[in-house]
Parts: C-alpha cells; structure tokens; sequence
C-alpha cells in the first residue's frame, strides 16, 4: 500500500514532465502507458492528452525548423538522416503536405520526416497548421488506446487494481511485440536492397581479384 501511495505521488508530480520529454522525442510506448495509467487513476486522461499534445507539436515543430535553418548541414554531418533522406523524399513526392499529417505516426521517421520537411518548399505556416491537427488526433489517439485497454479488462476483472502490475507488463508486452513486429517487416523490406548491395560488392571483389 505504501509502495502504491508513493507511485501515486510521484506520478502526479513528475510523470507530465516525463511524459512531455516522452513525447517530444518520440513517444508512441509511454503516451500508451500514460494512458493505461490515467484509467487507473495516477494520472488524469485530459492531462494525459494536453501533455502528448503539447510535446509532439513542440518536438516537430523544433524538427522542422532545425531542417529549415540547418538541413543541409545536417545532412552532411549526420549519417542516419541521410540515408533515409532519399526515401523521405519518395514520401514527399507520393503524398505532398499530408506527409506532415502523418510523419507521427510513421515508426522511423518520426524525426527525420520534419527535418526533411523543412529543407523543402512547404511554408512553415502550412506545416504549423498540418502539425497542429495532427498533434492533437495522436494525442488522443494513444491516449485512448492506453485508456481503453485498461477499461476493457474491467470486463474480464472484477478488481483491476489487483491486477494492475500483471496489466502494464502485458501492454508493455504487447508494445515491444508489435515495434519486433515492424522491425522484422522493416528488414524484409530491404532485403532486396540488401541482396544487390551484397552482389555488386561479390562484383567489386571479383573484379579487383582479376586485376
């Protein structure tokens, strides 16, 4: 009981501010979890939902304008931004502004895609509008998701409290299957490229073992 006390506690005074930096960053995982949390009682699901929504638009906001005012230069220095600089742009190109609807919910580019956003053409008014939408639609979107999932197992529970500790270890469960899920599709998807790169270096060598 006291242990739960002191969670209660910390959580209220700490877990905005843990879950803002969450956000800011990233967030999909922890604002799911804030969510569950907020069903419980430790958090509050209006506080939950204003906190994501501040942080995600904030974080893309400083995502765009650094590609805006410091892009190429990004480019240059930072290896993993350029590398998936080019299949952004295959994004951009298929979808034009409606890419910075959905760059949130785009695992792997959630960071890159405003960055690259801001190299563009796209105006910085048309790209604060577009964020703040969808800021706010994945906000509650999560936030619910979380909630929810907590509020469906009062169906099966009848003391979910009790439970609470075996509940966020099957949503964190269920969390990290479904990022291995997106991993695995993601390696298949590249396994081409993969295969031709291994071809043209078999290529290289051969052709420097001739020589």
């Amino acid at each position: 009981m006291h242990l739960q006390q002191f969670l209660r506690e910390y959580l209220e005074l700490h877990g905005y501010w843990v879950l803002f930096i969450g956000t800011f960053l990233e967030g999909e995982a922890i604002l799911i979890m804030a969510g569950f949390l907020a069903f419980q009682g430790y958090l509050d699901v209006r506080g939950v939902i204003l906190t994501a929504f501040v942080g995600s638009f904030l974080g893309d906001q400083v995502y765009f304008y650094l590609g805006y005012y410091r892009g190429k230069a990004l480019l240059r220095r930072f290896h993993t931004i350029a590398r998936k600089f080019r299949e952004a742009l295959r994004l951009i190109e298929k979808y034009g502004a409606y890419v910075a609807f959905i760059s949130r919910y785009t695992y792997g580019f959630r960071i890159v895609l405003p960055i690259i956003l801001g190299v563009t053409s796209l105006p910085p008014v048309t790209f604060l509008w577009i964020n703040l939408v969808s800021a706010l639609s994945w906000a509650i979107v999560f936030s619910l998701a979380g909630y929810l999932f907590g509020k469906s197992a009062t169906l099966f529970l009848d003391d979910v409290g009790k439970y609470e500790h075996y509940l966020m270890l099957a949503l964190i469960g269920f969390v990290v299957v479904a990022w291995l899920l997106h991993l695995y599709h993601a390696w298949n998807l590249k396994k081409p490229a993969r295969n031709r790169l291994a071809r043209m270096r078999a290529a290289r060598a051969e052709r420097s073992q001739k020589q």
